[in-house]
Order: structure tokens, then sequence, then C-alpha cells
């Protein structure tokens, strides 16, 4: 049994706040953080209405490493789970080192003045958890997380090598706004309005952003959606760990409705991240854009339709050519009945939770600096099927 701090109040930490509680065997204390005390304390009612279990909040500015580690000091949790901004990563691993305390986080650091996502900010703190004797987890959410488990998973069971590898992330829900994005709009748009990169022979290829498409038909009746390649930050983990990989590449799928709205947005200037003037103000116009646009959070009980999110992967065994798709489908209306929010905040959160629950019941377990598929994926491949997110397999 354990205390965590779950630092961030937006859709994904409501229901990671919502899932912990569920396992009150391991999550016996539940700390709830965020910049807005409010937003906390909305989150906390809601899960008294669905479990009886206690939830203390706090307001917490998690850019300044010294409230944090005050904080951190005052409540003494054992895991930090992030699932803040990405600019906020450093600063949260900077607190744990401060205070000897487990970090867990959702997506990779992104600098606030650069569109720009890789690991080797986080990879610069190897050497120092390893030496402080703590663990830190990148990207346990679904895409990063799930994706690189079932990797591992296929890479343990199915596969001598794996060759190719395609990610592919289809919302086939439906809101019904005219535009609005599924988790944070700043976060959304910097990633897909960045050159699209995959990796193919040994080295990285970009591409002009959502200038690649594929119409994949998705299993369990959602049928045929057209898919855009871009770069995902689980791709420069999983190239360095499976064995033969020869191509990566990630897919997501966008409505015309979508691709349209932001091409306009682009060429008005509406995603561009460096201030402008505004009778003498500076403004960044996505985050102005971000402050008009749906809360995400607000969208779960407008969203219909399912989500389905897996991995293509194609190799050998035993000497023989093997072709796997290993995928789960999720319910944006059982997430809302579940835990009050729609889907793309569901997969993110559980998996955020499970991950959680591997590190404080010693089933992952080592000091440094890791990704999920460095780690036994069948543990966390069991809690998946028994805590919202089924798998399943399809083998040609």
């Amino acid at each position: 049994m354990a205390h965590v701090l779950i630092v961030g109040a937006g859709g994904v930490g409501s229901v990671v706040a919502h899932k912990c509680a569920q396992v009150p065997s391991v999550f016996s204390r539940i700390s709830l953080a965020s910049r807005t005390k409010s937003k906390c304390d909305a989150i906390a009612a809601s899960v008294r209405q669905r479990c009886d279990v206690a939830i203390d909040t706090y307001a917490l500015d998690a850019d300044r490493v010294d409230e944090t580690t005050a904080l951190i000091e005052r409540i003494k949790p054992q895991l930090v789970l992030n699932v803040a901004l990405p600019y906020q990563d450093l600063a949260l691993m900077d607190a744990c080192l401060k205070t000897g305390v487990d970090y867990l986080d959702t997506a990779n650091y992104e600098p606030p003045d650069e569109a720009k996502f890789e690991y080797k900010w986080q990879w610069a703190y190897r050497r120092s958890f390893v030496e402080a004797g703590l663990m830190a987890l990148l990207g346990s959410g679904f895409d990063p997380g799930v994706t690189n488990v079932f990797c591992a998973w296929a890479q343990k069971h199915r596969f001598d090598e794996i060759h190719e590898l395609d990610i592919i992330d289809c919302n086939a829900g439906d809101h019904g706004q005219h535009f609005a994005t599924n988790f944070n709009p700043e976060i959304n748009i910097r990633e897909i309005t960045q050159r699209g990169r995959y990796w193919e022979h040994g080295e990285w290829v970009e591409t002009d952003p959502l200038s690649w498409s594929m119409t994949y038909d998705f299993p369990d009746g959602i049928g045929p959606k057209k898919c855009y390649l871009m770069y995902h930050e689980e791709l420069e983990s999983l190239v360095l760990h499976l064995k033969g990989l020869k191509r990566a590449r990630f897919w997501m799928t966008f409505s015309e409705q979508y691709l349209t709205h932001l091409r306009v947005l682009e060429n008005v200037g509406m995603t561009r991240i460096d201030p402008v003037d505004y009778h003498g103000t500076p403004v960044v116009p996505l985050q102005f854009l971000k402050s008009v646009l749906p809360e995400p959070a607000s969208l779960g009980p407008l969203t219909k339709g399912r989500t389905c999110i897996g991995c293509l992967l194609k190799g050998t065994k035993d000497g023989k050519p093997r072709h796997l798709y290993i995928y789960n489908i999720c319910s944006h209306e059982d997430a809302y009945r579940e835990v009050g929010s729609q889907a793309i905040s569901y997969t993110t959160g559980v998996p955020a939770m499970i991950g959680a629950m591997m590190m404080l019941t010693g089933t992952w377990k080592r000091a440094g600096v890791w990704h999920m598929e460095q780690f036994d994926p069948d543990p966390f491949m069991e809690e998946l099927n028994r805590h919202g997110l089924p798998w399943k397999t399809i083998e040609w």
C-alpha cells in the first residue's frame, strides 16, 4: 500500500485519479495537485461519488522545483505521477531527485519555445537516478506506453525478429464540435504540425507534415479510415530495443473537417508558438487559440464511438514469416459512464495507473530512467485486461 501524488488535473489526471481509487490495495492514499486547485477539487468530488476513498488536493505550480519539493516533503508520497504538461517533465524530475521519490510520466519533455519533442533531455537524467537509487518510467500512456508494451510482448512471445512496425492510432469517435482536440490543444497542434519522421534501414527519414497517408481497414466493425504519417516519441526508444527492426512508422487518423480547420489556422498564423505584439502585450497565438477552444475534459458527455490503437508487426519466427496485429478498442461512451471522461483520456490514464502499480508493487523496479518495453510485458498486459483496456490479436 502506497501514497501517490498525481500532478495534473486535466482529462487524463481525472482518469488516473478515478482508476487509482479503484485499486485501494495498491493506492492507499491519493493526492492530486495542479495549478488550479478547483479542478482538483472537482475531480476529487467525482471520485468520491464512485469510490469510498479520500483524495487530498493541492495548488501547485509544477514549473517551480522549490514548490514541488516543498509539497513532496510535506505529504511524503512514494511516487510522483506526472500527467501535467510535457514542459514540466524536467522540473518534476528535479524535484523527485531532491526528495528521493520515484517518477512516472506519459509524454516526453518538450521545450516551450520549440515544437520539438525527444528523449535526450530526460535520458540525461539516467546517471542521477541510478546514483540516487530512484526509478523514472517514461511514457506510461497508450502511445507511448501500451504500444511499447505490445511490441515487447510480441517480441517475447511471437517473434524472433521484428522487421517492420506500424503503430496506428484511430479515433473513430465524434464529439459534434466544429473543431476541438481530444487532449491539450497546444500540445496536440504542436505535435501534428511538425514534420513527419520514420525509421528506415538505420536512419531517420523526414516528410512534410501530414503529407503521407494510407487507408487502413480497422477491425471490429470500425472499417476503413484514412491515416496520416507523423513522428511520435515511442519510435525513438523502440528502434533501440526491438531486435532486427528495419522500418518503424506511426500513423494517426484525422477527419477532413479537422484538417481543413487546422490548415486555415496555420495559414492565418494561429498555430505560431512565438510571441506576437498585441497593443504592447506579447501574445503567443497558439496559447490564445487554446483558451478559446473547447476544454478537452468537457468532451466526455459529447463524444460517441470508439478508438482503435494498435501495432501492426511483420517479422520472423523459427525462420518463417509472421504478420501480427495487436490492438485495443475503447468505447467513448463506456469510458464516460465509468469515469466521466472520453476514451482519449481513458486510454492514456489507465496505463498511467497500471505503470504506477507496476512500480509501487515492485513488479517493475530498477534504478535509472527507463522505457516501457525494457520490462517484462506480461504483468502489464494482464492488468490491461483487468482495468478496462482489453487487447486482441489477429495473425496472418
